[in-house]
């Protein structure tokens, strides 16, 4: 297991001699990257897993804004989501993206009401106007 201080240490590690990015194992799945930048070394947390049959990771941030205890602290949470069968990066997709529903209806009103929004006229209309239309009887095709 990983201490703050071999963190904090990570760029004088003896791998760190060769001046090729090295992994810092934690446990369960989690551990820093350090890789040189320039004249400095960069760390990430980075979360590595398996799920449905391959393997995946996550960026969870960089030290030391995100501490070793928080880092932790996202690895387990990600855990349980893994546990019950959730894949952790397509949470975090929908979050960034900021809607749950990825169906043409939820996009076309989620356009809908950004143009009524900003003040433009709606290009579609209302889908009470579509359906009035698609089931009037004049449209009927056929003998």
């Amino acid at each position: 297991m990983l201490s703050d201080t071999a963190c904090k240490n990570a760029h004088r590690n003896e791998k760190a001699s060769a001046g090729k990015p090295f992994k810092l194992s934690d446990e369960k799945g989690l551990f820093l990257l350090v890789q040189p930048q320039g004249e400095s070394w960069g760390k990430w947390w980075r979360f590595k897993y398996r799920f449905g049959g391959k393997e995946k990771s996550l960026s969870l941030g960089t030290y030391p804004e995100i501490s070793l205890s928080q880092a932790r602290d996202k690895r387990d949470e990600f855990r349980k989501q893994i546990a019950n069968n959730i894949d952790p990066a397509i949470t975090r997709k929908i979050e960034k993206a900021g809607s749950t529903e990825n169906t043409l209806a939820a996009v076309a009103k989620e356009f809908m009401e950004a143009n009524r929004k900003n003040g433009a006229p709606a290009i579609m209309p209302t889908s009470s106007n579509v359906s009035s239309v698609m089931f009037s009887p004049g449209l009927a095709i056929g003998p």
